[in-house]
């Protein structure tokens, strides 16, 4: 595991970054020097972070819906970071040009393009402009933009968990994962190796509740979501 999630007092991971409380996002613009994004709160209501835009290349799958996704990109716009997105449904993805604005001249910003699920020519990451990358590309994604250097994170979006994603799964610096069925539960034990009672709790997560997994880590959360968020994404949900 080479993230990090990280509340007031206790750090799981390895790799720094801020910790800010969620509900400053409406009011602040954190630098993006450390890649702290803001995921939501823990099960006492501490603020937790996670490392995602970091000086390795860098692999984070979300299993769930398209409410998850764009909550994470919009997050990483607010600390700063290139957003592409890469998918077959273009249409789903445009209110982050919107939340993204437009320059002078009312041209949309370059911050946030939205591309075909086909190779592009990527911008070029930095420290001071870190990059995501959204591969929004079905239950079996290509890997069209895999992490090559650094401050480059590939997000791959998952609807649900497929037997044939799971060397996608484990290459994953991180996995995100929502409410399961039954059976995904048990495939995702089969992959990660899932004591029962792990497996149990997948099934179990409410609509606002993620489970957190990598390399020693098992951290449920729960999502908060800003005003301005609501506006744009509506009601926090598990589906699309």
């Amino acid at each position: 595991m080479t993230s990090r999630l990280r509340d007031a007092g206790h750090n799981v991971g390895v790799a720094p970054e801020f910790t800010v409380d969620p509900s400053l996002l409406d009011a602040i613009s954190p630098s993006g020097d450390r890649g702290g994004i803001v995921l939501g709160s823990g099960l006492k209501g501490e603020p937790l972070t996670i490392s995602a835009l970091r000086s390795a290349p860098t692999r984070i799958v979300l299993v769930g819906g398209l409410y998850l996704a764009r909550q994470v990109a919009l997050r990483a716009m607010a600390v700063g970071a290139w957003v592409v997105i890469a998918t077959g449904r273009p249409a789903a993805w445009q209110m982050l040009p919107k939340a993204a604005g437009a320059q002078q001249g009312g041209k949309p910003s370059p911050l946030v393009q939205i591309r075909r699920l086909s190779p592009v020519e990527l911008p070029r990451p930095s420290e001071d402009a870190p990059l995501l990358v959204v591969t929004d590309g079905g239950p079996t994604p290509q890997d069209l933009f895999p992490p090559r250097s650094p401050w480059q994170t590939t997000v791959y979006v998952l609807p649900y968990l497929h037997p044939q994603a799971a060397a996608t799964a484990n290459a994953a610096d991180m996995v995100l994962m929502q409410r399961l069925p039954a059976g995904q539960a048990e495939l995702a034990a089969r992959i990660w190796r899932l004591p029962p009672q792990m497996m149990r709790q997948l099934t179990t997560l409410k609509d606002d509740q993620v489970v957190a997994l990598g390399r020693n880590l098992w951290r449920p959360l729960r999502l908060v979501t800003t005003p301005k968020e609501q506006q744009l994404l509506g009601p926090v949900r598990r589906g699309d």
